[in-house]
């Protein structure tokens, strides 16, 4: 009977991590990741003449993203760098001394000559520091999901690379002032407002990482 009903819990206690292994890594990227480009209107075609405005290519116009469906590489060129260093110090010191030095007046002429010293010492020194260093280099090409009201563009992307130990994710998403889109519809990352990077991975060496469900319970309940 035991037997029978440990089996069921363990099966239970199997499955969240199966299904985490396969499953895609949580975004917080901006949604949805790619947009399809509204229909053009179908023109009617006037026939009798060599120009056809549905045809028409114009040769100087410029190839860079404005509309809601068009691509743009991304140049990400992220590199930050932060240092914060703190030391404290604070010492206090005081004393006090008494005496008694004549007792031909007090009953006990045996206090005569007593001395009494007090003091009291306080000192306090606290140093903190902490680093940080990150550098994310690379090119994602994301899509043009809506286009405000002053033209700014907003965008997002996402790049799955499969290999045979799991899959990679480069996800990226931000707005985008046209103004700094270069000739070749590109742009650099730090010229994107609000952007949204992520790498992230899936797979067993993924999850090999990551504390498991059941130790991540039992850190919550028992933290000390």
């Amino acid at each position: 009977m035991k037997a029978a009903l440990i089996l069921p819990l363990l099966v239970l206690a199997v499955l969240p991590g199966c299904a985490a292994l396969y499953s895609t890594p949580p975004t917080a990227v901006h949604q949805p990741m790619t947009a399809t480009p509204e229909a053009r209107a179908q023109a009617t075609e006037a026939t009798g003449a060599i120009y056809r405005s549905a045809a028409v290519q114009p040769l100087f116009e410029d190839r860079r993203a404005r509309r809601v469906g068009d691509i743009i590489t991304i140049n990400l060129v992220e590199k930050t760098s932060a240092q914060k260093a703190s030391n404290a110090s604070a010492t206090r010191d005081s004393s006090m001394k008494g005496g008694i030095t004549t007792a031909t007046r007090v009953p006990l002429s045996g206090l005569g000559g007593m001395n009494i010293d007090a003091g009291v010492d306080s000192e306090f020194a606290g140093k903190g520091a902490a680093a940080a260093n990150n550098a994310f280099t690379g090119t994602i090409t994301v899509t043009v999901i809506d286009v405000y009201a002053n033209g700014n563009l907003l965008v997002s992307g996402e790049k799955q690379i499969a290999i045979n130990q799991g899959n990679e994710y480069i996800r990226f998403s931000g707005v985008i002032n046209p103004n700094n889109v270069t000739g070749s519809n590109t742009v650099q990352s730090t010229q994107v407002a609000d952007a949204r990077i992520e790498y992230k991975g899936s797979g067993y060496i993924d999850e090999s990482q990551q504390m498991g469900w059941m130790q991540r319970f039992f850190v919550a309940l028992l933290p000390f």
